[in-house]
């Protein structure tokens, strides 16, 4: 019988623990820190911010509009209710900074792949946080199909 109810056991999706949630925040948040600072740079547009957007080629008026951009779907992505939407919209825009880097032939490992260590933390804390995430990712990794409750 033990073995029965612990063969039928479905994830239902609840809660994450205190201790991964709280871990899930302190990893989400070093992403969201920088990516603030990020996106009020390019708004105030300070010297370096012109300076990369020479290097990288694009206008410097496109400064203030990809800060924009970046603080909109950083406001999506620390809405818990749209947090994976805004998952989503900022992997797509740090896609677009790996893609300039590499353009250009940026050093690798401290400009290139910078965009997917961002987003590995914005993933990361993302799935501590959701026990739906952890559950999609565990049902998918054994071959069954994710049950909702």
């Amino acid at each position: 019988m033990v073995d029965t109810l612990a063969t039928t056991f479905i994830y239902t999706g609840t809660r994450p623990t205190t201790a991964l949630a709280r871990i899930g925040v302190i990893i989400s948040a070093l992403p969201v820190l920088f990516l603030i600072f990020d996106a009020v740079i390019k708004l105030i547009l300070i010297d370096p911010v012109v300076t990369s957007m020479g290097e990288l080629g694009y206008p410097v008026a496109l400064a203030r509009v990809i800060g924009a951009l970046e603080l909109v779907c950083l406001l999506v992505y620390v809405v818990p209710r749209t947090s994976i939407a805004g998952a989503i919209l900022l992997t797509g825009f740090l896609g677009g900074a790996i893609a300039s880097h590499a353009r250009i032939e940026s050093p690798l490992f401290t400009h290139t792949l910078f965009g997917t260590y961002v987003g590995l933390m914005i993933w990361g804390g993302l799935i501590l946080r959701h026990s739906t995430l952890r559950a999609l990712m565990s049902n998918s990794a054994t071959g069954r199909d994710a049950r909702w409750a």
